[in-house]
């Protein structure tokens, strides 16, 4: 089951990572962007932010009344429109309309198959647990951003998108209908190893929790702000690196394949990261993570070579690898068990509500500037700054 559980990671990713390049790349010549509408070249992103966001904040409370199960297969049916509004779009409106939908999608199944692995794991493998499922996920997104630039060069960007979403999204509601078994079980398991080792297993609503996670607990706070934050890079590299490396006069397979290092980096090194977080501390490792996905950022603009570029991907990739697991385990250390799904939806919900952030913020000042060196310094900076408010807020052993 936790096999198959990946295979679902491994498939949401692809279904992400399909829209890494290709959509941003081919924003104004395949469906129906203004040139230079750098707003609203963003506006995909912010609407996939904030309705994944809310999703994560709700799928962990509708799986403990529901079923992780059941919650995952409502996210592969509500992705099965995507690949005939790609297909059929008149214009920038239904690509928007599209990623409204695999936000839902991304929310209920990534959360489920996560929550179901940490289900079926110990407690004190909460860094293993995280490290494998991003590296499944991420490594997909990487590899679909490559696999789609192909795919467009041999049908056509609606086509290609179509073929492939298609393929994606139907081998993940087969495979959840056929082959996982539900888990809550496990999870009520774990609450009552808690309570026999004598710890709070009171009951508190999800609004209890929000403040909780959002206010009132210093380690909470500040790692939810820090998934906040580090959304702003994931951010930039899916809008503006593609368009960024097309206007440098790369091709759209020279610029997905940059990319796809930064997401085939990021999730291969989740399998040291993760697992190493268990034995040496999150806090280290997250600290560590902002700073170099900061200075990578900041890098990229002032080279102008395919392997410096390439180089600098892998740099960034390097630094999710070291926070982006840790962050969500980091959670979960400060989660009591029958809490845990809800308070990492939380967590869920402030990280990527990042992306609308962030992809607001970068929009807004290149439309207002013109300039598409500014999102870089901004995302540098705010990573470095969280990273800092991390090192100042979290207990030293954690």
């Amino acid at each position: 089951q936790f096999g198959l559980h990946l295979v679902q990671i491994f498939l949401v990713g692809l279904t992400i990572g399909m829209t890494r390049v290709a959509v941003p790349g081919l924003a104004e010549t395949d469906f129906g962007l203004a040139d230079q509408a750098f707003f609203l070249l963003t506006s995909f992103v912010v609407a996939f932010g904030i309705v994944k966001a809310i999703m994560n904040l709700f799928a962990g409370k509708l799986s403990e009344h529901y079923g992780r199960k059941q919650v995952l297969i409502w996210g592969w049916l509500i992705a099965i429109p995507i690949p005939f509004m790609l297909l059929y779009s008149p214009n920038w409106n239904w690509i928007i309309g599209a990623t409204i939908l695999l936000g839902f999608n991304q929310g209920m199944c990534w959360s489920m198959a996560l929550n179901s692995k940490l289900d079926l794991a110990k407690t004190t493998q909460k860094g293993l647990v995280n490290g494998v499922n991003e590296f499944s996920g991420y490594a997909a997104v990487g590899i679909a951003g490559v696999i789609t630039a192909y795919f467009v060069e041999l049908w056509g960007a609606k086509e290609g998108l179509f073929i492939f979403s298609l393929i994606v999204i139907l081998s993940g509601l087969l495979l959840a209908k056929l082959t996982i078994v539900e888990t809550l079980p496990w999870a009520q398991l774990h609450v009552q190893q808690a309570q026999t080792s004598g710890q709070d297993t009171s009951h508190q609503t999800l609004s209890q929790l929000f403040r909780t996670a959002s206010i009132e607990n210093k380690p909470l706070v500040a790692l939810n702000q820090a998934g906040l934050v580090e959304k702003f890079t994931d951010a930039i590299v899916w809008i503006f690196l593609p368009v960024y490396f097309l206007s440098q006069n790369l091709t759209l397979i020279q610029a997905s394949s940059i990319i796809a290092v930064y997401g085939i980096v990021w999730g291969a090194s989740q399998l040291i990261t993760g697992p190493l977080s268990d034995k040496i501390g999150r806090k280290v490792l997250i600290v560590w993570g902002m700073v170099f996905c900061g200075l990578g950022v900041l890098a990229i603009p002032y080279t102008s070579d395919v392997s410096l570029w390439t180089l600098e991907a892998a740099f960034i990739g390097f630094g999710m690898a070291m926070l982006y697991p840790n962050l969500g385990a980091a959670v979960g250390d400060f989660a009591p068990p029958q809490h845990r799904a809800s308070l990492i939806g939380i967590y869920r919900f402030w990280r990527d509500s990042g992306y609308a952030f962030g992809a607001l913020a970068m929009g807004i000042m290149t439309q207002w500037s013109q300039n598409l060196i500014l999102p870089f310094w901004f995302v540098g900076v705010t990573m470095l700054l969280s990273g800092i408010v991390v090192q100042l807020s979290l207990p030293k052993k954690s």
